[in-house]
């Protein structure tokens, strides 16, 4: 059997085994640390993107998401000048980014299951595990539009949304796929053990002239 196969197959044996097992979690509390970890990690992502730096949504996107992006785009090179370009897109029509944070607390699952060698009894013994986290978390940004008049008129528009962060256990390097491009299905078919009943954060928007 090929090691490609091989894996394959041992993969399918341990998802099998995590939900006979039932250790499919659903929602559960994430750990203080971790929370920590990704809510700083999205504020930091949200100062670069208000800076202008939009390279770095593409950078820090969770890479298998990238990649079913790159082929929706038509590949990785056109992905990536449309993320460059949002910049200058927003700026033609009047649009300034002023913010975008983490608000609220996460809601976290953990994903991506496999295995470890853990000593029993003097014996090493095979157990099953989740190697990843991913957190859901809420965000707000805020926009400024100008519409072109005399005087011109200035609207605020307040968005709220969410990222989803994605890290191995206990690295704490995030990667992210921005909620508002995301669907249940979508999550799914990335992290078969979510479950199929789980919601997500709502995302509203709300505008207000600004006098």
């Amino acid at each position: 059997m090929g090691r490609g196969i091989h894996a394959v197959v041992m993969r399918n044996l341990i998802l099998a085994c995590l939900c006979l097992a039932g250790l499919a979690r659903g929602q559960m509390a994430p750990p203080a640390d971790v929370a920590a970890s990704a809510i700083s990690a999205v504020e930091e992502l949200g100062k670069q993107v208000v800076l202008g730096r939009h390279k770095v949504a593409i950078e820090r996107m969770y890479p298998k998401w990238k990649e079913r992006m790159a082929r929706r785009a038509g590949g990785m090179e056109a992905l990536e000048k449309q993320l460059e370009g949002i910049g200058e897109m927003m700026a033609k029509q009047g649009v300034a980014l002023l913010s975008f944070r983490p608000t609220g607390m996460p809601v976290c699952y953990e994903v991506w299951p496999g295995k470890k060698i853990a000593i029993e009894d003097g014996k090493e013994v095979e157990q099953l595990v989740y190697e990843k986290w991913l957190l859901l978390i809420p965000t707000e940004t805020e926009y400024r539009i100008t519409q072109p008049g005399t005087p011109p008129t200035f609207y605020k528009i307040t968005s709220k949304g969410f990222q989803v962060a994605i890290s191995d256990k206990e690295k704490n390097d995030w990667t992210f796929i921005d909620g508002s491009s995301i669907t249940v299905a979508d999550l799914r078919s990335l992290f078969i053990t979510l479950p199929e009943n789980m919601e997500l954060l709502p995302i509203e928007r709300k505008a207000a002239e600004v006098k």
